[in-house]
């Protein structure tokens, strides 16, 4: 995408003034805090004594029935329904005691005999009061109506010792109102990608949801891996998964589908979403300097102070331009961009068929669903995720909370803020000073000609000296574990491109040894491969979690030599290519 840019000075002052909001919000709030904290007391919490909320529930309009039957569900943003997996002897496969920190729960609550069956949904946590959210959402770009938590059921909100707000939910419990013609369950194949995923995501610096833990069933689930009519039973499983709001577009979307009798809906849970969970926008002064001219003539004029509700869809756009850019950076697909799978906190959600470039190839979706047109592939998500903006704008329009010149204002912030935020991004993995796009854009193109390890690569790229005396015939030895198999006329491409980097870096004035090691904390040695999960997928489909676990640990330190795991950072071998590994299905 190439957006035309406002003027820089304009979006030096959304963000500075977005910080100082914030920083102003933290201020107030943190002063009472700070005198009630022992800082160097970390609290530790049994599951009996978490500190439940129920914001969601208490404030929203919620569904007058509770069961799970199947069906519409009409001006309610939840309905109450209790987990109902079948359960026999579950059993804890593995756990985040980074995530149980952020609950205060004590990490010896893992050990528990009663841990699984309380996390499987069997046994009751005491204070959860459980729902499930309705929302919709655009599928592959066509409007799909109510879709909802058909797998996924919230047990509540937990503040910690730091007054912040996590919910709770657990993928797999059972059927909801939302389940349609599904059974509500998840197998454990789909459920140790997403508690491996969501851990590894965060632990490379990249906004997304959590994974306090993952349990099995003990009873088997019927799945079609690939929707061809040779279905088969897997082993059954439940995440816990962990997010400070599991809120989305598509929660939004459902109710101004709905016609005007639903429109204040659409109000009440922007008010919500914003005291919750933005609440430094409530603060807005109008003696802030907030107009922006917006479109090509600069005759438009937009004023954050005069509107939260625009103020709100501005932030919610460059949170997801900022996630947007750090994925191209890491080479991430997520796979599925609908907008119910689009978080408003900007955070990576809902790991279904998602992938980690391998050989670079910009036309790359792990999506088996998504291959005929490849909506959602690689080279797309900056686009596409633009368009989804573009219709959560159009929701709060048809809503009467932003105006259309409000709305263009977001979309256009969205690409403004994803290109400087992609540019700043390459140009630390590539160790520069200022970002240059002609050396950007020839090395990306080299990369798709020959395949390159996108992964490996940079982190490979950290190698190479900035010295122009290099001979030309030694000037590709550090990359020769990562440029394989390529000809006379390839190499003479990479020399080439690496004597202009190498140009580039004697300019920048940094030591080889300064730029190194400011490289490796930006490029990662390690990321979640799909050949990696697979392998632990195996292992643990007959037993042995012991994989899930050394997988797991390895990726909460990506930026890290490890020394002994060098296995992990490994190209795919052969059978890692085959259907249901390099890409599988929505379902799965």
């Amino acid at each position: 995408m190439d957006p035309s840019l406002p003027d820089p000075a304009s979006s030096l002052s959304v963000d500075s003034v977005a910080d100082s909001l914030k920083s102003q919000s933290l201020r107030e709030q943190g002063n009472d805090r700070i005198n009630k904290e022992n800082k160097n007391k970390k609290v530790k919490l049994s599951l009996e004594d978490l500190n439940w909320d129920h914001s969601f529930v208490r404030e929203l309009p919620g569904d007058p029935q509770s069961d799970s039957i199947p069906r519409q569900v009409f001006h309610a943003c939840y309905t109450k329904v209790l987990p109902s997996a079948e359960v026999e002897n579950p059993e804890l496969v593995a756990w985040s005691d980074s995530v149980a920190g952020l609950l205060d729960l004590d990490s010896h609550e893992f050990e528990r005999p009663d841990f699984p069956l309380k996390f499987s949904g069997a046994s009751p946590l005491a204070g959860a009061v459980p729902y499930a959210q309705c929302y919709g959402g655009h599928q592959f770009g066509t409007w799909a109506g109510q879709l909802g938590d058909g797998r996924a059921i919230t047990l509540g909100e937990i503040l910690n010792s730091k007054s912040e707000r996590w919910e709770l939910q657990l993928k797999g419990a059972g059927k909801t109102p939302y389940s349609r013609f599904a059974d509500g369950l998840a197998v454990l194949r789909s459920s140790i990608r997403e508690f491996l995923c969501s851990e590894a995501m965060h632990f490379l610096g990249i906004p997304t949801t959590r994974a306090l833990c993952l349990v099995t069933t003990g009873k088997l689930v019927t799945r079609d891996m690939f929707y061809d009519g040779n279905p088969k039973e897997e082993p059954g499983a439940i995440v816990c998964r962990v997010a400070q709001s599991f809120l989305r577009f598509g929660s939004f979307q459902i109710h101004a589908s709905k016609g005007e009798e639903d429109l204040g809906i659409v109000c009440s849970l922007a008010d919500y979403a914003i005291r919750h969970h933005f609440p430094h926008i409530e603060n807005i002064s109008k003696s802030e300097t907030l107009s922006f001219s917006t479109g090509d003539n600069g005759q438009s004029v937009v004023d954050l102070t005069s509107n939260k509700y625009a103020a709100w869809i501005v932030e919610i756009a460059e949170r997801t331009a900022s996630l947007v850019a750090r994925w191209q950076g890491v080479g991430f697909t997520h796979g599925v961009l609908n907008t119910d799978n689009m978080s408003i906190l900007g955070l990576t959600i809902d790991y279904g068929p998602f992938g980690f470039l391998d050989a670079f190839d910009p036309s790359y979706t792990p999506n088996t669903t998504d291959l005929p047109g490849r909506r959602y592939c690689f080279a797309n998500q900056p686009d596409i995720c633009s368009w989804n903006i573009t219709q959560f704008a159009s929701t709060l329009m048809a809503a009467h909370l932003i105006s259309d010149k409000e709305a263009s204002y977001a979309v256009e912030r969205y690409g403004t803020k994803f290109m400087d935020e992609y540019q700043a991004i390459i140009t630390q993995k590539l160790g520069l000073q200022k970002y240059n796009k002609q050396l950007v854009n020839k090395l990306l193109n080299n990369l798709a000609v020959d395949k390159v390890d996108y992964t490996n690569f940079f982190r490979s790229l950290s190698n190479i000296k900035a010295d122009p005396g290099i001979p030309e015939g030694e000037l590709l030895v550090p990359l020769k574990a990562v440029l394989l198999d390529i000809g006379k006329e390839r190499k003479e491409a990479w020399a080439s491109w690496v004597q202009s980097y190498i140009q580039e870096l004697v300019a920048s004035g940094i030591s080889d040894e300064e730029r190194k090691a400011s490289m490796d904390l930006v490029n990662p040695k390690y990321v979640l491969r799909n050949y990696l999960c697979q392998s632990a997928i195996d292992a643990a489909e007959i037993g042995d979690f012991g994989e899930v676990r050394r997988l797991l640990k390895v990726m909460e330190r990506p930026y890290d030599e490890q020394p002994g795991m060098e296995k992990y950072a490994r190209l795919p071998p052969a059978w890692a290519y085959r259907p249901g590994v390099c890409m599988l299905s929505c379902s799965s």
